[in-house]
């Protein structure tokens, strides 16, 4: 079974507008490589120059910020669900 990432809207154009995708991945930081080898672009709207997830952008597995995980490193298990959800500002 494999992992589901839910893509949020703005990044739906790079993913032929689908909402959630399937990853084989084992890690967090493999998941972003193998979206990026199918969906050319998507890496840049997630990560930084320094290869760390950008600070607006929020990544979870299953509800759980990987930021209070391993990052990254954060070990994924089939039937995991991953949710990238970029920060919203206001005024």
């Amino acid at each position: 079974m494999a992992k589901n990432v839910r893509i949020p809207t703005p990044l739906r154009k790079l993913t032929n507008n689908e909402e959630v995708v399937e990853v084989n991945a084992a890690t967090i930081g493999a998941a972003i490589i193998e979206l990026q080898s199918r969906y050319p672009g998507i890496r840049e709207r997630l990560m930084d120059d320094n290869g760390e997830v950008r600070r607006f952008v929020n990544v979870y597995v299953n509800e759980e910020d990987i930021r209070f995980l391993q990052n990254q490193q954060t070990p994924l298990k089939d039937g995991d669900e991953i949710s990238i959800i970029p920060a919203i500002a206001g005024g």
